[in-house]
């Protein structure tokens, strides 16, 4: 209409100042905004709280928050006299003093609000895990309220893994009551056991600490499903001979099915005759029964033989430790390579068992594994890991693998099997192929694995169910906890 009037006029539409043509291409955009694309005008106004010891110091602020508002195009100018309507304006309370407003449609306003940004913050029983990098929000979840709790916490060397583990645990010692076993294969959990009144095992050849790998929950079998626990008693013997009979292969059917038919008939015979935890069977009788059987069971029997009458009869014992404290530590450092796997399998065994225990108690176990790598490399010990990934839930057991490469999680169906039945995934700075696994089997972009690209100690992603979001975790190093909980040499208690 002012172009029409303007032409009547005599005047000529192409000479109006560029000014007034680019304020009519706006309106006329913001216009069809309004009518075609569903959006609304609002009157909004934007206001910056600023505090300063001074009144130079505040006018010093004032200046350098001009400057870089006019880098963005934008005029600030300070509400003098009028503080106090103005700091009322900006405190959470929907109530706006300020007169000075201006229009703006709806995608303009979408700016100011961070929907891009996810939170997880749960009450309650909920360990703490860093604050969110983009928000600065605390993180807190309890993952006993997951559907699948399973957890795997993956970095490279030196990104923080230990630390947070034992911070986790710290932090789940403190809020919850749970049961809080560890597995510690390179011994650096013992100062903070320590300092929390828990119950450290040494498992080694010169220790007088033992663990019966034949135990049973005899409360499970006299009162529970005794064919089950059987059953699950002899996958895990099956799966300890693998280890000490080890070769290319492994055992053969036959071998497997007569180690199953000599724990079936040892049991039989000691639920029969006094179910005592004082008479339980130990590793010579498994030996005893497998010379019974002859030929077919000679090759195990003779690679039990250093483990009940040789160097390496740690393991032929009965359990002569406490095993009722709440936090328990294994630490089996001393254990050489290949009974490092003999050890770490046996105290899964150990766990399982007092996990079958706090069920009838319904109390919940937590189980940290560190090195889990160690056990990924005997096809019958991941079959023995993944059934526990599989089934700890429905016992109240809560397990988190800890491991450097994710690349040893997806040897074989099995082990990743365990990568797919974790809903809690804690990753810190990655290498460079596992990162393209992890966005591939996460559905992580390329913006998001940023964030675990060359990240700090302490820094990376979290995946808690559905949400993913990136964390920093900057621990106070002036403390006595962190002092507990840091790996490095000069720092530590």
């Amino acid at each position: 209409m002012s172009r029409k009037r303007l032409h009547r006029q005599g005047y000529d539409p192409d000479i109006l100042p560029p000014q007034i043509k680019m304020y009519i291409d706006d309106i006329e955009k913001l216009l069809g905004d309004l009518n075609s694309k569903n959006e609304r005008l609002f009157h909004i106004s934007i206001s910056i709280r600023s505090y300063a010891k001074s009144k130079k110091d505040l006018k010093l602020r004032a200046e350098m928050l001009k400057r870089i508002c006019q880098k963005n195009n934008c005029a600030l100018f300070p509400y003098d006299y009028r503080q106090e309507q103005t700091l009322v304006s900006t405190l959470p309370l929907c109530y706006n003093e300020i007169p000075v407003s201006r229009e703006m449609h709806t995608s303009g306003i979408a700016i100011f609000m961070p929907f891009t940004t996810k939170e997880l913050f749960q009450d309650g029983q909920a360990a703490y895990y860093g604050v969110n990098t983009l928000s600065g929000n605390m993180i807190r979840a309890n993952r006993s309220r997951l559907k699948n709790p399973n957890g795997l916490i993956l970095g490279t060397p030196g990104s923080g893994k230990s630390f947070s583990v034992k911070r986790d645990i710290l932090d789940c010692f403190l809020t919850t009551a749970d049961d809080i076993i560890v597995c510690d294969p390179e011994g650096k959990y013992f100062p903070l056991v320590s300092a929390l009144k828990g119950q450290r095992i040494r498992i080694a050849s010169n220790s007088e600490q033992h663990v019966n790998p034949m135990d049973i929950a005899i409360d499970n079998y006299l009162f529970e499903n005794p064919m089950e626990v059987i059953a699950d008693k002899s996958d895990f013997l099956i799966s300890l001979c693998e280890i000490v009979v080890g070769g290319r292969y492994g055992l053969s059917s036959e071998e497997r099915s007569v180690i199953d038919k000599c724990v079936q008939r040892i049991y039989k015979e000691f639920i029969e005759n006094s179910p005592d935890t004082a008479k339980m069977p130990l590793l010579s009788d498994l030996q005893y029964e497998l010379k019974k059987e002859g030929e077919v069971a000679l090759r195990v029997s003779n690679s039990l033989e250093m483990f009940v009458n040789g160097s390496q009869n740690l393991f032929n014992h009965h359990t002569n430790i406490d095993m009722q404290n709440r936090l328990i530590c294994f630490d089996i450092k001393d254990l050489g390579s290949q009974l490092k796997k003999v050890g770490m399998l046996i105290v899964q065994d150990t766990v399982w068992n007092r996990v079958s225990e706090n069920r009838n108690r319904k109390k919940i176990t937590r189980y940290y594994i560190d090195e889990f790598h160690l056990l990924l490399k005997e096809e019958q010990a991941v079959k023995y890991s993944s059934e526990i990934w599989k089934r700890f839930r429905k016992w109240g057991g809560i397990p988190t693998g800890i491991t450097q490469n994710v690349k040893d999680l997806l040897q074989s169906k099995e082990v990743e099997n365990i990568f797919d039945n974790s809903d809690f995934v804690y990753m810190l700075n990655q290498a460079s192929g596992d990162r393209d696994i992890l966005a591939e089997k996460l559905h992580i972009s390329k913006e998001q694995m940023e964030y675990v690209t060359n990240s700090g100690p302490g820094e990376g992603l979290i995946r808690y169910d559905k949400v993913l979001l990136p964390f920093t975790d900057h621990f106070p190093t002036n403390t006595q906890m962190y002092k507990l909980m840091t790996t490095k040499l000069t720092e530590s208690a």
